[in-house]
């Protein structure tokens, strides 16, 4: 991924200021190594007249698939090599985003301790992205950054051009320009769409990605008439996140327009004046229906398969009914947000003698989760290949063997009330298939028969006449009385 920031300069406003700005100096090549590869800062030119600093991203393409990114969506056929063969090394991105915050941070905050006048000063700037991922096409790029104050260059790039029937791609060459932007602006600018134009991230959206737009977006998103496109883009399209900030923008625009502060206008309205019922979300549903399950069972030490961040397990630490609490996870990253989600570190000696999260694969056995009243496999079948849910099958079902198993899944036939997501396309671009009732009635069936458990099913969300729940549970129960008995 390649970058250039050029200026132009006169006698007593040289063009090296940018050094300054930047934080970089003119004379040196430097290098800054980031969690997917190395970003380069060098300057191809730099005098008195004009400078142009430019970063270049490599990116490791064997780092960015172990951070557990850029799988296939809905199980694809060329999933796994779609890992290592993308556009990622080569299209800027929310990769390169990500290093335009993490190198030029002081830039983008607009501080210069060398020269603190230099920051507020507008000055010329020309960007150029040679390569730039852009679902909308050039019109789209036009409409997001010309409110901007720029003036804009958005070439697309042919598919190939040895043969122009092809058409175009959807990259296109960028080039901005403009006479009375400050740099912090311009970077500012870059780090909200850049992502927001290639329409995805490398990485999880966070609630804390709400905090980094606002920041971002201070001072020109509240007013952008792309405001909405840009919100719901930026946060990966989640429709929780995307709400809290559009709300939290409305409240700028609203505190800008009556010359207030935005507290005075949050606290205009008390709280006790809210009567309308938010609905319940779905996975506080999914959580309280498999702890329902769980205490009717009569399970006192319980096993969360796949526990991610951790939010069954600090839903089952509350009931003093669970005496002993493991979560299995095999990535070590979503055990570390669940320690920290849970204050394992903080915890008092009795509570944490109750919680125990270590690091394990569902494709083999494991001796450490014999022995468990219960186990829990909570929206996680379907993020496996189909040829590999045998090996979960025996080692749950068939080494393990808890009392009981509670499964969940998504029902596929739900979908379609999801207005916001896409015919055909699964809720989670990691799931690798998504069941019809039917279809996950006849896996737990046949699953229960040949591991000796019987299998009920129980909805887990409003209850659809038409296509039912929008999560399936399977409840299976050990029926050998002897076996059950010594479990």
């Amino acid at each position: 991924m390649f970058l250039t920031i050029t200026t132009t300069g006169t006698p007593d406003r040289p063009a090296t200021d940018l050094g300054y700005l930047l934080h970089k100096h003119p004379e040196k090549a430097q290098a800054f190594s980031t969690s997917y590869g190395t970003a380069h800062v060098l300057y191809p030119e730099a005098d008195a007249q004009r400078c142009t600093a430019a970063l270049l991203l490599e990116v490791d393409a064997v780092a960015l698939v172990r951070r557990g990114k850029g799988k296939g969506r809905g199980g694809a056929p060329d999933a796994a090599l779609a890992q290592y063969v993308n556009d990622r090394p080569y299209a800027a991105s929310s990769l390169l985003a990500v290093a335009l915050s993490g190198v030029f941070s002081s830039a983008m905050k607009g501080v210069c301790n060398a020269r603190p006048e230099l920051p507020a000063v507008p000055r010329p700037l020309r960007i150029e992205v040679p390569a730039l991922p852009a679902r909308g096409g050039p019109g789209l790029v036009r409409k997001l950054f010309e409110p901007l104050g720029w003036t804009v260059t958005a070439e697309p790039v042919p598919l190939d051009t040895e043969f122009p029937q092809w058409g175009d791609s959807r990259y296109v060459r960028l080039e901005l320009e403009s006479t009375d932007r400050t740099l912090a602006e311009a970077l500012r600018h870059l780090y909200v769409l850049l992502p927001v134009l290639d329409d995805a991230k490398h990485y999880w959206v966070a609630p804390d990605e709400v905090d980094k737009l606002l920041r971002a977006g201070e001072g020109w998103l509240p007013g952008h008439p792309e405001q909405k496109l840009i919100t719901s883009r930026y946060l990966a399209r989640r429709w929780s996140l995307t709400r809290a900030a559009t709300e939290r923008l409305e409240l700028v625009r609203l505190a800008e327009t009556d010359d207030s502060e935005v507290e005075e206008i949050d606290n205009a309205v008390g709280a006790d004046t809210e009567t309308e019922e938010r609905p319940t979300p779905l996975a506080v549903q999914r959580r309280e229906a498999v702890t329902a399950a769980l205490k009717a069972s009569g399970a006192a030490r319980v096993l969360d398969l796949g526990c991610g961040q951790g939010q069954l397990v600090q839903t089952l630490l509350k009931d003093p009914v669970f005496t002993e609490i493991v979560g299995v996870d095999v990535s070590m990253r979503a055990l570390t947000i669940a320690s920290r989600r849970l204050k394992l570190d903080r915890m008092g000696e009795r509570q944490a003698a109750r919680v125990k999260l270590f690091q394990g694969s569902l494709a083999y056995t494991d001796q450490r989760i014999k022995g468990y009243d219960a186990a829990v496999l909570s929206e996680v079948i379907e993020h496996l290949d189909l040829p590999r849910l045998p090996a979960l099958e025996y080692a749950v079902f068939g080494s393990a063997r808890p009392r009981t198993v509670l499964v969940t899944t998504p029902n596929v036939e739900y979908n379609v009330r999801w207005e916001s997501l896409p015919a055909g396309q699964v809720r989670h671009g990691d799931h690798r298939f998504e069941w019809t009732r039917a279809e996950f009635r006849a896996w737990a069936e046949s699953v229960a028969e040949r591991h000796g458990y019987d299998a009920e099913f129980v909805p887990v969300g409003p209850d659809d006449p038409e296509v039912g729940p929008p999560t399936q549970m399977a409840v299976f129960t050990l029926t050998d009385p002897k076996e059950a008995k010594a479990a």
